[in-house]
């Protein structure tokens, strides 16, 4: 069988299966670790032959040991590393065989790029890619090609989509859901529990006399947390799932892959048997709740939905099965199989019509090919269909994709689809993401499966599946206007920008030519806004959405941004920077004042000010002009280190000519050690750019900005 079947036997769940049940490598007393090293390749490449890629891997690296430089080894451990998802490895060992014998290993890179992009590695993966474009003339050079193009625009989408992720939060199910082995298949039941399935283990499952004799996967059910006020998004414990009449176990078969009708009366699951040399079959079964007893009833194989290929020999499942009302209540079952018969290539979206007005042995219509909107010449699995927007969800790794298996969705079905797009991150990661599902709330969170960073594992940290959870963020939005402080009047034409506190960076702009505004305020950080125009000076506003939960509703902040003309000369005082006396050293109390002054001339970026410094009448005049003279300099300095230009101030020092309050005792004379601030001009260039002719919007090209294009009308929307 070939390794891409082995790979895509369980579809998801046993990807690594065939690595994992291998002949356990004895730490003691190894006898193989002794044989001659022409014996022990032998061995080892007869394990990789049996699919036995963790075994393998294991006598590989001694191997390496005695000749790191044979290229056979470094080519062979770099495949059963890249069986085992063990992507930074793999590629580090496909780079060194290319290396050392490049004219034998000319896919090596190609192999390389894929570990990259599937490490995260974009710009490295690209490289890659473009090596193996200029170098490869192989047979099958047209078809790898196309493979090639698809995967360097994928390195330069996720590239793009790291910068401006999506608005979801994927965190772990937890240790009361996932093992360090593999689980899949997540079913919500309703919003206090999960159904999944689960191998449950915490060690690598071996074959043979020490294999766990329940290694079989099978369905569990978790329930969430409760507290006294509301259900919380983490599980409590992880129980087996007993219906009652074990129609949903097996001692020797892999269980999983559950789904309900919508009614709830049938419930679909797959069976699949391990064979001979590591190959596996899938099958759909489904049982139908007995209403009187209960229970659920004896289950069948559903014939229509199973093919039986077109000899004894083929490997052909049937997996995956959901269920979804689309249209005018039409019952339609989506699956996924790798059947030839009317296929695209490797695995397909299939679909069948569930009819209940037929006769019993009639009621699935033929299945028939979802099309090639959806199916590539790779693989599609794991569909789910939303009937409230009649959107189809599924995994494929045949489309440009961010990493291996991305969730991708598409409007329309069961046969005809358009608008396919990829959800992006965070959803879809550099790994592999499956099983996308969500739950039956208007909040659409819901779960994936993935080998991403983070995830539980048995012998490297992306080799297994994880169920982790998707909560849709809440939308936060910050609306409001620019006002004259004096006149009280709404100023237009005003470019608005905000800074995210968080990571001292200016997130969004937004020109407004009626003085209205509006941003995508996202969960979890303090946000700044201020104003700018010609002649005006700003005020800021603050929006926090850090103590804000993931769990709260969509919101919207009213605020005010508040601006003065500049007129000639203009003064203003920052309260509470003083000195000690007869020096030019702060006063304690005097950092946040002086950072109230910094965020000001950052808020305004072309005004240019006078730093204007003052002292109490002890001691000579010719010393204090001296001294106020260090006292303001002392103040420039302090901006300068806070990344406002030099050139936008002037030091000078006042001495004790202009006091504030009489000279008559230590509580006045603290007053008049002070400094102010008086508005001399703007600086050319110093302006925030923009273009006066495009519409209002919220602009998306600030690094990190997660907001939407909001096209907005010339009228007032948000009062």
């Amino acid at each position: 069988m070939s390794k891409k079947i082995i790979l895509l036997t369980l579809v998801s769940l046993l990807m690594v299966i065939g690595s994992v049940n291998a002949q356990k490598v004895q730490k003691k007393d190894d006898p193989i670790a002794k044989l001659p090293f022409k014996k022990k390749l032998k061995y080892a490449d007869n394990l990789f032959k049996e699919a036995s890629y963790y075994t393998a891997e294991e006598y590989y690296f001694q191997l390496l040991k005695e000749r790191p430089r044979n290229p056979h080894i470094n080519w062979k451990l770099a495949e059963a590393l890249r069986y085992n998802r063990d992507y930074s490895l793999a590629g580090k060992y496909y780079r060194i065989a290319y290396e050392l014998l490049s004219a034998d290993y000319v896919k090596a890179p190609f192999y390389e790029g894929h570990m990259r992009k599937m490490n995260g590695e974009y710009d490295e993966a690209i490289a890659r890619f473009e090596l193996f474009k200029k170098n490869y003339r192989g047979k099958d050079k047209r078809k790898l090609m196309k493979q090639v193009d698809i995967d360097i625009a994928g390195c330069k989408m996720a590239k793009k989509s790291i910068l401006n992720p999506e608005r979801a939060y994927v965190k772990n199910a937890g240790p009361n859901v996932n093992s360090s082995y593999t689980e899949y298949s997540p079913v919500p039941l309703g919003d206090s529990a999960l159904l999944y399935a689960t191998m449950n283990s915490n060690k690598i499952i071996y074959k043979g006399k020490d294999r766990r004799k329940d290694h079989f996967s099978k369905f569990r059910w978790a329930p969430k947390e409760f507290d006294r006020t509301r259900i919380k998004d983490s599980f409590e414990v992880s129980m087996d799932f007993k219906d009652g009449s074990k129609v949903f176990t097996s001692k020797s078969q892999h269980i999983g892959n559950g789904a309900w009708s919508p009614g709830g009366d049938r419930f679909y699951y797959t069976k699949c048997s391990e064979r001979d040399s590591m190959r596996t079959v899938c099958e759909i079964w489904v049982s139908n709740f007995n209403v009187e007893k209960g229970i659920w009833g004896k289950s069948s194989k559903v014939e229509m939905l199973n093919f039986r290929g077109q000899d004894d020999n083929e490997d052909v499942s049937s997996t995956n099965p959901h269920v979804a009302y689309i249209g005018n209540k039409k019952e339609v079952i989506f699956f996924s199989s790798n059947r030839k018969l009317q296929g695209r290539g490797g695995y397909d979206i299939w679909y069948s019509i569930y009819d209940s007005t037929r006769e019993e042995s009639r009621r699935y219509r033929r299945a028939q090919n979802c099309g090639k909107a959806i199916n590539t010449v790779k693989d599609e699995i794991t569909p789910y269909y939303d009937s409230r927007k009649g959107q189809l969800y599924w995994a494929s790794n045949g489309l440009i994709g961010v990493g291996g298996y991305d969730i991708f969705t598409a409007d329309g079905g069961p046969s005809r689809y358009r608008n396919v797009r990829n959800l992006g991150f965070p959803i879809n990661s550099p790994q592999d993401d499956m099983y996308y599902i969500q739950d039956n709330s208007e909040k659409s969170n819901g779960y994936i499966v993935s080998n991403r960073y983070g995830s539980y594992y048995s012998k490297n940290p992306t080799c297994c599946d994880d169920i982790w959870r998707v909560i849709k963020e809440p939308n936060f939005y910050v609306r409001g206007k620019v006002v004259d402080e004096n006149s009280g009047e709404v100023i237009d034409r005003a470019v608005i920008k905000m800074t995210n506190d968080n990571k001292g960076a200016i997130q969004d702009t937004f020109f407004s030519k009626t003085g209205n505004f509006m941003f995508y305020t996202p969960l979890g950080n303090n946000y700044s806004l201020a104003a700018d125009k010609e002649g005006y000076v700003s005020g800021r506003t603050i929006v926090n959405t850090s103590t804000k939960s993931v769990m709260d509703p969509d919101d919207t902040t009213s605020v005010t941004i508040y601006m003065q003309k500049i007129g000639n000369n203009t003064e203003f005082r920052v309260q509470n920077v003083y000195y000690d006396f007869n020096t030019a050293k702060f006063h304690p109390g005097s950092f946040a004042a002086m950072d109230s002054l910094v965020n000001f001339m950052k808020d305004n970026p072309a005004v240019s000010v006078e730093i204007r410094s003052h002292t109490d009448n002890i001691g000579t005049s010719n010393s204090n002009d001296k001294l106020s003279l260090r006292r303001a300099k002392v103040v420039l300095d302090y901006l300068v280190k806070k990344g406002v230009e030099r050139s936008r101030m002037v030091a000078r020092g006042l001495g004790e000519g202009e006091p504030m309050e009489p000279n008559s005792n230590d509580v006045n004379r603290q007053y008049n050690r002070r400094t102010e601030f008086r508005i001399i001009g703007d600086v050319p260039g110093m302006r925030i750019f923009y273009d006066k002719n495009r519409p209002e919007y919220i602009d998306k090209t600030g690094a990190g900005s997660r907001s939407e294009n909001l096209t907005l009308p010339e009228t007032d929307q948000y009062e």
